[in-house]
């Protein structure tokens, strides 16, 4: 999904006068508090040593990882300097920044593994050209050659929760297709022929979903309502109004599930 785009008008403005972005998140994505504890919780217990993050944005799971495991460090790899930015803001209020670093890259044919743990949450596609759903099965095998033999993987990848109507596909992103995401018993299985066994699966509830939905915009929509008439208006409006159409009609169509995986030794 797409977050708000900075138009050409924006960049002439002063920084406090484009509309704010993000800032209501924790996690982009469909994560609670009480799931993201649970999970760190896990993988803490694995006592990794090096953590890479693909597709990191401010790198908050990372972030979490790292406060839990002392000795580990962190690498975040993103496109978006913007969100780096605010993980290497993060990490230095936490006292993690001679921990962790956040670089500016495309993942794609990353140099960066193995590392005893490698978040993907939300990114396959960082780590693929391929066009979905043949980019699904491409990360999966990047994420087996990133991971060190006994380390753990933490994929977040969308899958459809039932097939999808020509109806609602037709409100989704442009060109949404039924063939674009697999059913979860289909994602697992391509984990295993990737040379994985799922430790632990899960998926986001539609509470997950619906405060992840809402805090993408908030910010933005407060702000829309406090400057009707501002230069951005119009395009932020646009922005706004389209993203929601597509997120009430992938409601309770498009799920993503957690899937942590342990790579089998011999599968290199």
């Amino acid at each position: 999904m797409t977050g708000p785009a900075t138009s050409s008008t924006a960049a002439t403005l002063d920084t406090d006068e484009v509309p704010p972005r993000l800032t209501r998140l924790t996690f982009h994505g469909p994560l609670s508090e009480t799931r993201a504890t649970a999970m760190v919780r896990r993988l803490a217990g694995v006592r990794p040593g090096s953590v890479l993050d693909i597709g990191c944005g401010w790198g908050e799971m990372l972030l979490r990882v790292l406060d839990a495991v002392p000795d580990a460090h962190g690498v975040g790899v993103d496109i978006r300097g913007q969100d780096l930015e605010r993980g290497r803001r993060n990490a230095e209020a936490r006292g993690l920044a001679e921990r962790v670093e956040f670089v500016e890259e495309s993942a794609v044919g990353t140099r960066r593994g193995p590392a005893d743990l490698v978040l993907c949450l939300g990114a396959s596609h960082a780590l693929s050209t391929a066009e979905p759903p043949r980019h699904t099965t491409d990360a999966l095998r990047e994420l087996r050659r990133l991971v060190a033999d006994g380390g753990r993987v933490v994929l977040g990848e969308g899958f459809w929760e039932r097939t999808p109507t020509p109806a609602e596909l037709s409100g989704m992103w442009p060109g949404a297709a039924a063939g674009q995401h697999h059913g979860l018993a289909r994602l697992t299985d391509l984990a295993v022929e990737a040379g994985f066994r799922p430790e632990w699966t899960e998926t986001a509830s539609q509470e997950e979903w619906e405060e992840f939905e809402s805090a993408y915009q908030a910010d933005t929509e407060v702000w829309l309502a406090r400057h009707p008439d501002h230069p951005l208006a119009a395009e932020t409006r646009e922005r706004l109004d389209r993203h929601r159409g597509q997120w009430l009609s992938y409601r309770g169509v498009l799920g993503i599930a957690y899937l942590t995986l342990v790579p089998v030794a011999s599968a290199r």
